[in-house]
């Protein structure tokens, strides 16, 4: 299997919601489309200094990631970013490389979105299964719903499919 890259568009968050309440306009949205490397065997968006700078995201933490090599390094954690492919979205933080890396788009925001790598065709998908909505799993939340309460939320999505 080769490698396998998508583009998709990253956001800054808080000017999305800033565009929202109505302090700023369109055009001061910070946004960038970038051809990530689809990495599944890492765990979240990962960035480097340019993009960081270029979308303004501050830092919200500090995490100790471990390499492939198998050392381990403390990076920042910036954010939120809103991450764009075809129909879907989510938003996440990103680990922030101060070097200039290709963008990597791992493992919790390709669940977000509900997408999936075709190897075959070494690209990125929307899940076939759920083509107009992104599907995302919660296993044992239905012990904690009520019977009538579960079977209102199913009543209501079908309506709205």
């Amino acid at each position: 299997m080769g490698l396998t890259f998508a583009d998709i568009k990253l956001t800054n968050s808080e000017d999305l919601a800033l565009l929202h309440k109505g302090y700023i306009q369109e055009q001061e949205v910070r946004s960038i489309w970038v051809n990530a490397l689809v990495d599944t065997g890492a765990s979240m968006l990962t960035i480097p200094k340019s993009i960081q700078d270029q979308l303004n995201l501050p830092k919200v933490d500090e995490q100790r990631v471990e390499l492939g090599n198998g050392s381990v390094i403390t990076v920042d954690v910036v954010g939120p970013v809103e991450i764009r492919f075809e129909n879907r979205m989510a938003i996440v933080t990103a680990v922030f490389i101060p070097e200039e890396i290709e963008v990597l788009l791992g493992a919790i925001p390709l669940q977000s979105m509900d997408v999936l790598v075709d190897p075959r065709q070494e690209r990125l998908i929307v899940n076939p299964q759920s083509t107009d909505k992104a599907r995302i799993f919660f296993e044992g939340i239905e012990k904690m719903l009520s019977l009538g309460k579960l079977q209102e939320l199913k009543k209501n999505d079908e309506e709205n499919s």
